[in-house]
């Protein structure tokens, strides 16, 4: 149930996994399955029409234009009728909020969205981007290069603040200067109007275009009445099951509408991001078929943000030391792509690497992410001296 990535690559993992039966694939949208993180690149700057993905869905029956609007043990109910099953994998994804207000708001979450608001982008088109987190950033960078006078409102007090905290997020405030885009932190929206916004102290803003971008819900509004346990997502064990409220065939989740237990965090996560679409079809596929197959990736994430390339890796705790790797304020544009770039390093009171965030450094990443995995202690101190590959830092 869901035509996405997560969706797609269930089918794809079924049959690889050697599932004989028949195989539906039901989507809300008209287009079948396609990559998202380049819609606010690729396809927003006009480099790409579509980013449909290259799956091999021969013998899947493909659905699209059909809305799962409720879910009973054995049924789904659809726009178009019901669906009998045996077995469900539920990949519906995540929603985009919205904001109050009578006055038009964009979202980028589909390729309609993307391609809509590419057209609406021009030069001198006055765009407001509400939210200074991932999206909001990369659809700013792209709209100052087309010409757009863009303003980003941001209620924090700095960009990234829930994903990387006020002192990191704070290190990418230059670079909407840099860009020509005038960021105000620390406002809030009241509402969207016909023409314009109004902020949180009552000021009006003028506005051609208004792009929100504050955040997605799990698309589990129509499994409400279901029986299956939901808390900010569908609650699944570490191998990707539902839980009914009474006795049910199986039912899976994957990807952006999965709330799922870590156990390499001891707790329930939901990772809103493609790493997660791409990898948890394959655990849900062997669990639905029987298996004992675990999920339990470290989290992964990438932004293409005014020149910089910046990733994420691992999760960072409360109660964490945060180290910095190279200078962040050392690099402007133009010369962002030339430079070293930097990281910032999250260590747990043990010293192993629990996180970690790099700006323009991808060898960096890919080291974090296996030391991450192993739980490697860290050399903090040489952590430091950009001069020292970070794959040679492990000391347990």
């Amino acid at each position: 149930m869901g035509a996405g990535l997560a969706g797609g690559r269930a089918a794809v993992e079924l049959r690889a996994q050697g599932f004989t039966g028949s195989i539906v694939l039901l989507g809300a949208e008209e287009h079948p399955p396609y990559d998202r993180p380049p819609l606010s690149k690729g396809v927003l700057s006009g480099r790409l029409e579509e980013t449909t993905l290259p799956l091999d869905l021969g013998g899947v029956e493909v659905r699209l234009g059909q809305r799962a609007t409720g879910l009973r043990p054995g049924t789904v109910e659809t726009d178009a009728g019901p669906l009998a099953y045996d077995g469900l994998v539920l990949a519906t994804g995540a929603a985009p909020v919205t904001l109050p207000g009578d006055g038009p708001q964009r979202v980028l979450r589909t390729i309609d969205d993307a391609r809509g608001l590419r057209d609406a982008l021009k030069p001198g088109v006055r765009l407001v981007v509400v939210g200074a987190g991932w999206i909001g950033a990369e659809v700013a960078t792209i709209a100052a290069k087309i010409g757009a006078e863009v303003t980003v409102i941001e209620a924090a007090a700095s960009p990234l603040q829930v994903a990387l905290g006020g002192e990191v997020g704070g290190q990418t405030v230059p670079w909407y200067a840099e860009a020509g885009v005038d960021l105000r932190l620390g406002v809030s929206v009241r509402e969207i109007g016909p023409q314009a916004l109004v902020l949180g102290d009552g000021e009006v803003l003028a506005a051609d275009e208004v792009v929100v971008g504050v955040g997605v819900r799990p698309d589990t509004a129509w499994l409400a009445e279901s029986g299956l346990v939901l808390d900010r997502g569908v609650v699944a064990d570490e191998h990707l099951a539902a839980s009914w409220s009474a006795d049910g065939p199986p039912v899976v989740v994957v990807g952006d509408c999965a709330a799922w237990w870590s156990r390499r965090y001891d707790r329930r996560l939901r990772v809103e991001h493609w790493d997660c679409a791409q990898g948890s079809p394959a655990v849900a596929a062997a669990t639905l078929l029987g298996g004992e197959a675990v999920y339990d990736p470290v989290p992964y994430f990438w932004s293409e943000q005014f020149g910089r390339m910046v990733q994420v890796v691992g999760l960072a705790g409360a109660g964490d030391t945060r180290v910095w790797r190279g200078d962040p304020g050392a690099v402007t544009a133009p010369e962002a792509r030339r430079a070293p770039g930097w990281s910032v390093g999250w260590f747990a009171p043990d010293g192993r690497l629990s996180a970690i965030a790099t700006v323009n450094r991808p060898m960096d990443a890919v080291a974090a992410r296996r030391l991450i995995a192993a739980d490697a202690v860290v050399d903090a101190e040489r952590f430091t001296d950009l001069a020292i590959p970070l794959k040679d830092l492990a000391t347990a």
